[in-house]
């Protein structure tokens, strides 16, 4: 059974949007086929920020991870280097999952994890990963599950009721949804896994409004937040990772 506890570094984690974000941040405009969450390939090299993104820093956590805008290739991208260090960014949106239900983004790493285990807290840590969060809706959720966001927000703050992390682990196999090693409002999903791609720009394309289903056994509220993070302060390794744009598709 795992410990159903929120722990506070994941909560600034999944109220990364809610807790670092300003409110002047602009949403997303959802017209067309397309939303743009992050369009990184018309950042400015050099930046450590991209425009419209903030930091995403935990408390306990000393070292944090570096990231800039770099030209790889041909393509201006995200690259993100952890040293034995955690944090991200994050970004405030708005988008209906049911309108737009598939996310779609590109990413590369040096190196997996030789320790990343997504079922173990020391084991917590992804050279990538691409979190999804998910605001409260009071209509659309559970006694049980409304009562524990009640008590954590009483705590906390505002966080939202979900999150959706993408991850790139090193054993576990493709497809693998799992609970958060921490804690229950955040759901697992491997991507890639294993250092076969390593080194190789990956286009990944999933159904998150599918996702949510199967990982929450619930319909999906509003999206309110992307991230994006390389960590490695649970295993104390080091990792390089690259990140390229992100977008939210209509459905068909």
């Amino acid at each position: 059974m795992r410990d159903h506890r929120i722990h506070p570094d994941y909560v600034v984690l999944l109220g990364g949007v809610a807790m670092v974000l300003v409110a002047s941040l602009p949403i997303e405009a959802q017209t067309g086929a397309v939303v743009e969450a992050a369009k990184f390939s018309r950042a400015t090299v050099g930046q450590s920020v991209p425009d419209g993104w903030k930091p995403l820093i935990f408390k306990k956590v000393l070292v944090q991870t570096k990231y800039e805008i770099v030209i790889d290739g041909d393509v201006t991208v995200v690259k993100a280097c952890s040293e034995g260090s955690a944090s991200g960014l994050t970004k405030e949106v708005k988008i209906d999952p049911r309108e737009y239900p598939v996310v779609r983004w590109r990413w590369k790493v040096e190196n997996v994890l030789k320790n990343s285990d997504v079922n173990r807290r020391e084991g917590d840590d992804y050279p990538a990963r691409l979190y999804i969060t998910f605001e409260y809706d009071p209509d659309k959720v559970g006694l049980s599950k409304k009562l524990k966001y009640k008590a954590g927000r009483a705590i906390f703050g505002d966080i939202p009721i979900a999150a959706l992390n993408y991850i790139w682990e090193t054993n576990t196999p493709v497809g693998t949804i799992v609970e958060n090693a921490f804690t229950n409002f955040a759901q697992m999903i491997v991507v890639e896994s294993g250092p076969q791609k390593v080194g190789t720009w990956i286009d990944e394309e999933r159904n998150l409004y599918e996702d949510y289903k199967k990982a929450f056994r619930d319909e999906p509220p509003m999206i309110n937040g992307v991230a994006i993070m390389s960590d490695t302060d649970n295993t104390k390794e080091r990792a390089v990772a690259y990140y390229g744009d992100i977008t939210f598709v209509k459905g068909r």
